[in-house]
C-alpha cells in the first residue's frame, strides 16, 4: 500500500450568514399539525380536573352502552323473539357484575396510584409472568378498542346516511387518523375536543330514555321499525339454550369495557389524584349503568329486533339496505325518523363511539410507558413528544388498530368476538392480586405491637384491608367466573386468536426484558475499566473536495486533536491526482493521506491505515470526522449517504475509534427543518479575519 501525504494552509473565502430559526424548533409542519412544543415544566398544566377526565377517561365505558345492548338483544334474537324474555335478567346481571367491578376499581386506585393498574398489581403480588399476561391482555384489548369502537360510530352513521356504506373500510380508518392527531396534540387540548361530544351524548341519550319511559307509562310507547319483522328462530336442545344465554351474558359484559383506564391514568388527573380518580370511576359508573338499563328498557318496550343476520328477519330487505342500529331504531321510534333529535343523537352516538377509542389512546401508552420504565417494552415508549404525550405509543396503538379494522373489513359483528377478553383476563388477574395484597397487609398488621396496633391509623388501615378483601375477593370471584364464560362462547366465533396473541406478545416482552437486563450487566462500571490514551488522531474522510468536507475539516480544526489530518481512499489514480491537485490549489489548511484501494473497498483501508498509524505512533483514540447530507424528501436517502452509513458501520467495530457525522442541509431540507447549509465556515482558522458586518455567527450547518 502506498501512502502519499501532502500538506498544505490556505484561507477560506469571506462568505454571507444567513439568520436561523431556534435549533431546537420542530419543522413547520409539525408545529402546524401538532402545535408548539411545550417544556418539561408545563407537565403540570397538562394535568386534567374530573370535568375533563371523565370523556378522556370514561368515553369507552360510556359508549359502549350504545353496543352493549344491541348486542345483547341480537345473541338473544337467535333463538327467536320468545327469547327476548330472558334479556331484563341477561341486562341484570351485566349491571350487577358492573357494580362490583367498579367498587374492585376504586380499591385498585387506593392501593396502586402510580397508573400500572391491574399490570402493577399482578406484577407485584403474583409474580412476573402473570404481570406480563396482564399486560399484553391490556394492550391487546386497547387495539380492539379502538377498532370496535371506530367500526361502531361507522356503523350508526351508516345507519343515519345508508348511502356511505361502500366506503366503511375508509371512513374508519379516516377516523383513526384524525384521532391520533388530534391526541398527539396533548392530552389537554383532546380532553377540550373531546369533552362536548360526550356530555352531549349522555345528555340526548338520557332526554330520549326519560321520553321513551314516559311515552311508555302514558299509553303511547314507541314502536321500533323492525318490531313488524318475525325472526325465525333456531331449534335449539335445553344445552344450546344455556349457551345461548351465556353467549347473550358475555356480549352485553361488553358494557364493562373501559373501567380499567381509569386505574391506569391516575397520574393524569390533578391532585389529589387518588380522590379525583375514584369520584371520575364512580360517576363513570353510574351512568353508564343508567344509560344501558334505559337502552335495554327501550330496546324492549319498541320491539326493537336485531338480527345477527339481517336476511334472517322476515320482510327485511337485506340486499338493499343496511340493517339500522339498536340506537338509531330507538331513536327514530321516540322522536321519529328524520327529525332533528334523531340526528342529534346519531351524530352525538357516532361521536362518542369514535372518541371511546380516545380512552385507548391515554390507557395505552401509559401502560406502555410503565412497561418500558419496567424494561419490558422498547425505551421509546416511555419518552414524550413536543406535546408531553407518549406519542410513539400513540402511534403504535394506531397503526394496530387501522390493520384490525382492515383485515375485518371494520364489521362490528366479526369484531366484537375479539372483544372484551383481554379486559377480562386482567380483570380476574388484578382482582386475585389485590386480594393477595390485602392478606398480605392484614398479616403485617397483625405484627404490630399492642400498643401501635391500639394506634387509630392501625385501626383504620385495619378495617380498610379487610373491606377491600371483601370487595376485591367478591370481584375476583365474578370475573373469573365471567372470563370461564366469554372464553366458552367466544373462544370458537373468533377469540382464540386474542389467546393467541396474549402470550405471543407476553412470551416477547419477557424476552425484551431479559435483553435489557444482559445488556445493563454487560455496560455496568466495575473496577476493572482503565482511563486514558497514547495519542489523539482526527481523521476527516474525503472523497471530492466540496464544501460538506471543508465543514468536516473545520469542525476537525475546532476540535484541536493532538493530530489532524484528511484521508482519501483511491479507488483509481485518476481521482487522487484530480484532488491532490485540488488541495494544493485552494490550499487547504489540513495534510492530506491517498490511501490506494486495488479492491475498490473504502473501510477496510482505513481500518488498515488506523492500525498501521497505532503501530508506528501508539494506541491513539481516533475520531472519524463523516460529511452527511440531509435532505427535504424521503426519496433523496436513497440517493446520498449510503457510502458514509456502510463506512460509518464498519468502522465502529475498530476498536477505539469514535465516529463523527458532520451535517450538511441541502436546500431541499428547507422543506422539513426551515433552514439549509449556506456558509463555508472556518474564517478564523483559515487565517482570514471575517468582516466586522457578519457580527456573531454560528458554524452549525
Amino acid at each position: 500500500m502506498r501512502i502519499l501525504t501532502v500538506s498544505i494552509r490556505v484561507t477560506s473565502p469571506a462568505v454571507t450568514y444567513e439568520p436561523r430559526e431556534e435549533a431546537d424548533q420542530p419543522p413547520r409542519a409539525k408545529r402546524l399539525i401538532l402545535g408548539d412544543p411545550l417544556t418539561s415544566e408545563e407537565l403540570d398544566e397538562q394535568l386534567l380536573p374530573k370535568k375533563r377526565a371523565l370523556p378522556i377517561f370514561a368515553s369507552d365505558a360510556l359508549s359502549s352502552v350504545a353496543y352493549a345492548p344491541q348486542e345483547l338483544l341480537m345473541i338473544l334474537l337467535i333463538g327467536g323473539t320468545a327469547f327476548l324474555a330472558f334479556s331484563p335478567w341477561v341486562a341484570g346481571a351485566v349491571v350487577l357484575l358492573l357494580v362490583v367491578v367498579v367498587a374492585s376499581y376504586r380499591q385498585l386506585i387506593k392501593a396502586y396510584p402510580s397508573g400500572g393498574g391491574d399490570y402493577e398489581v399482578a406484577r407485584t403480588n403474583l409474580g412476573e409472568v402473570p404481570g406480563v399476561v396482564v399486560a399484553s391482555a391490556l394492550l391487546v384489548d386497547y387495539v380492539l378498542t379502538v377498532a370496535v369502537s371506530v367500526a361502531s360510530g361507522v356503523d350508526n352513521i351508516i345507519s343515519a346516511i345508508p348511502e356511505l356504506n361502500p366506503g366503511r373500510i375508509e371512513l374508519a380508518v379516516g377516523f383513526v387518523i384524525l384521532i391520533v392527531l388530534v391526541n398527539l396534540r396533548g392530552v389537554r387540548e383532546a380532553s377540550f375536543a373531546f369533552a362536548i361530544p360526550t356530555y352531549v351524548f349522555i345528555g340526548s341519550v338520557a332526554v330520549m330514555i326519560v321520553v321513551g319511559l314516559t311515552r311508555t307509562l302514558m299509553g303511547d310507547p314507541p314502536v321500533a321499525s323492525s318490531a313488524e319483522f318475525a325472526v325465525q328462530g333456531e331449534e335449539l336442545t335445553q344445552a344450546a339454550v344455556i349457551l345461548l344465554i351465556l353467549r347473550a351474558f358475555s356480549s352485553g359484559c361488553s358494557a364493562l369495557t373501559g373501567v380499567e383506564a381509569v386505574s391506569n391514568g391516575v397520574p393524569a388527573f390533578r391532585k389529589p389524584k387518588i380522590r379525583n380518580a375514584q369520584m371520575t370511576l364512580v360517576l363513570m359508573g353510574g351512568i353508564a349503568i343508567v344509560l344501558f338499563a334505559g337502552l335495554t328498557a327501550l330496546g324492549l318496550l319498541s320491539g326493537v329486533h336485531y338480527a345477527e343476520n339481517p336476511c334472517n328477519l322476515i320482510g327485511f330487505d337485506c340486499a338493499n339496505q343496511p340493517q339500522p342500529s339498536l340506537m338509531a331504531q330507538i331513536a327514530a321510534a321516540t322522536f321519529g325518523a328524520g327529525s332533528i333529535p334523531f340526528f342529534l343523537i346519531q351524530a352525538a352516538t357516532a361521536c362518542v363511539l369514535l372518541l371511546a377509542a380516545n380512552t385507548a389512546f391515554n390507557g395505552f401508552p401509559l401502560l406502555g410507558s410503565v412497561l418500558a420504565r419496567d424494561g419490558y417494552a422498547p425505551k421509546a415508549l416511555n419518552t414524550r413528544g413536543d406535546r408531553l404525550v407518549f406519542s410513539n405509543g400513540m402511534i403504535i396503538l394506531g397503526i394496530g388498530a387501522i390493520i384490525v379494522l382492515v383485515v375485518y373489513q371494520a364489521n362490528l359483528t366479526t369484531l366484537i368476538q375479539l372483544y372484551i377478553i383481554g379486559v377480562f383476563v386482567s380483570f380476574s388477574l388484578g382482582q386475585i392480586g389485590m386480594v393477595r395484597h390485602w392478606r398480605r397487609t392484614l398479616r403485617n398488621l397483625k405484627t404490630l405491637t399492642a400498643d401501635a396496633a391500639a394506634q387509630s391509623a392501625a385501626l383504620y388501615e385495619r378495617r380498610s384491608a379487610r373491606t377491600g378483601l371483601v370487595i376485591n375477593s367478591i370481584g375476583a370471584a365474578m370475573t373469573v367466573f365471567v372470563l370461564l364464560i366469554v372464553t366458552v362462547t367466544k373462544f370458537t366465533h373468533g377469540a382464540w386468536l386474542v389467546f393467541l396473541a396474549i402470550p405471543v406478545l407476553a412470551t416477547l416482552m419477557i424476552g425484551v426484558n431479559r435483553y435489557y437486563r444482559d445488556v445493563e450487566h454487560e455496560i455496568e462500571v466495575d473496577d476493572s475499566t482503565h482511563f486514558g490514551s497514547n495519542g489523539d488522531l482526527a481523521i476527516v474522510l474525503v472523497n471530492r473536495l466540496q464544501k460538506p468536507v471543508i465543514k468536516a475539516i473545520d469542525y476537525a480544526l475546532a476540535a484541536k486533536h493532538q493530530k489532524a489530518l484528511a484521508l482519501h481512499v483511491a479507488v483509481t489514480e485518476a481521482e487522487a491526482t484530480a484532488l491532490q491537485r485540488q488541495w494544493e490549489e485552494h490550499r487547504i489548511p489540513m495534510d492530506l493521506v491517498i490511501v490506494e484501494s486495488p479492491y475498490r473497498s473504502y473501510a477496510a483501508p482505513v481500518a488498515s491505515f488506523i492500525k498501521k498509524y497505532r503501530e508506528k505512533h501508539g494506541a491513539a483514540v481516533v475520531t472519524v470526522y463523516l460529511p452527511q447530507y440531509i435532505v427535504g424528501h424521503w426519496w433523496e436517502n436513497l440517493l446520498h449517504n449510503r457510502r458514509s452509513r456502510r463506512i460509518a458501520q464498519q468502522l465502529m467495530l475498530v476498536h477505539g475509534v469514535s465516529i463523527t457525522l458532520v451535517p450538511w442541509l441541502l436546500d431541499s431540507s428547507e422543506l422539513v427543518y426551515g433552514r439549509r447549509s449556506r456558509p463555508l465556515p472556518g474564517d478564523d482558522r483559515g487565517g482570514r479575519p471575517a468582516p466586522e458586518t457578519l457580527g456573531t455567527r454560528s458554524l452549525e450547518g
